[in-house]
């Protein structure tokens, strides 16, 4: 079995299901960019994978991808994000004619309603094209459902997200809730919003950082906490200075306590332009926080009960208010809290690891 993606990043949400493979008694190979380490694949190789499809690094990883799958004659190749998804398929279409099946799963494609020309004429004919080398094609959302279906791939499975773990997301009593904010320099006055997101420009982290400007006007306790890494992390910093609002906003960079930040936080947020099934939001819901994010695909498919405030993406006036209203209302925060709970039931990892083994199990004969 080998899982292929363009980051490294990417194999955290694959752990389990390599976990569950191996239980079955499969061996795990892992290809992505990066170094792996920590993880239950038996081997790994560093792939030139470059998210840029203009990159000459995608030639050379298409011939060490190649390489590979002819030597290791995989029963099963399951490939995430869009330019691994795009080079594994490619690579593995010999492989294919042997016997070999090849799994993609869109964590969102990005053509979607809304988004630039230019993305519906470089991707939508890549994916299509390359949907007919594709055994199974898993999507996570009901819009690329509705497009994934007009395409040729063998089968369209439509899943529940990676899954979220609810024992590790999980709410804690306030008098817990008060002691991590202790630990982590914060007080029970402070309003704290949380982003969790990769730096780079779909996040729109400076619709965040200049929007959240007018925030510290209003609600002068307020925090915003931006964990994740990236190309842009560097300049919203900087963005951050220039606004005057460094002494609120906190950079946690690559951060491993997410669930203890998450804890700490009053309100999940995302300003994200574009999303498959974000897992930052489920795990905002699994610990109790209510979510104020942009209406886009994806987001619209987790809140569709009513567990957050949606705005309109270029909307700030909009973000605001939502902000304002929840601070000022700690009845709609718990209203929405209960209902963000109880949604995430559905998400949660063990459904997911059901869910994905009943596709798996479908092409491991």
């Amino acid at each position: 079995m080998l899982f292929t993606s363009t980051v490294a990043v990417s194999a955290i949400f694959n752990e389990p299901f390599m976990q569950w493979f191996k239980e079955q008694g499969w061996e795990v190979h892992y290809a992505c960019r990066d170094d792996l380490r920590e993880t239950h694949a038996n081997k790994h190789f560093c792939i030139s994978f470059n998210r840029s499809p203009q990159s000459v690094d995608n030639f050379r990883a298409y011939g060490q991808l190649k390489n590979i799958i002819a030597a290791e004659k995989y029963d099963i190749i399951h490939c995430h994000t869009p330019m691994a998804g795009v080079i594994t398929r490619l690579a593995a279409r010999n492989a294919r004619q042997l016997g070999t099946k090849v799994l993609y799963t869109a964590h969102g494609f990005h053509f979607y309603k809304g988004a630039p020309l230019q993305n519906w004429l470089l991707y939508y004919p890549v994916e299509k094209f390359l949907s007919k080398y594709t055994d199974c094609l898993v999507v996570m959302n009901e819009e690329d459902y509705v497009v994934a279906k007009s395409f040729k791939a063998g089968k369209v499975e439509k899943i529940d997200g990676v899954g979220v773990s609810l024992t590790k997301f999980a709410p804690v009593s306030l008098e817990e809730k008060s002691k991590l904010r202790n630990i982590h320099g914060y007080s029970d006055n402070d309003l704290i919003l949380l982003y969790t997101a990769e730096f780079i420009p779909r996040k729109n982290h400076r619709f965040m950082l200049e929007t959240f400007k007018e925030l510290t006007s209003k609600i002068p306790s307020i925090k915003l906490l931006l964990a994740g890494k990236g190309s842009i992390l560097e300049d919203m910093k900087h963005l951050s200075k220039h606004l005057g609002i460094e002494n609120s906003v906190v950079f946690l960079g690559f951060c491993k306590n997410i669930p203890d930040m998450c804890r700490i936080a009053d309100i999940q947020v995302s300003s994200s332009f574009q999303e498959g099934l974000p897992i930052n939001i489920l795990e905002g819901m699994a610990t109790g926080l209510p979510v104020v994010c942009s209406k886009i695909r994806g987001h619209v498919d987790l809140l569709s009960n009513g567990a957050g405030i949606l705005f309109d993406i270029r909307d700030k006036t909009a973000f605001i208010s939502a902000i304002e209203q929840l601070h000022q209302n700690p009845i709609k925060r718990k209203e929405l809290s209960s209902i963000g709970m109880q949604d995430t039931k559905k998400f949660s990892l063990e459904n997911a690891l059901k869910r994905m083994a009943g596709i798996y199990t479908c092409y491991m004969q």
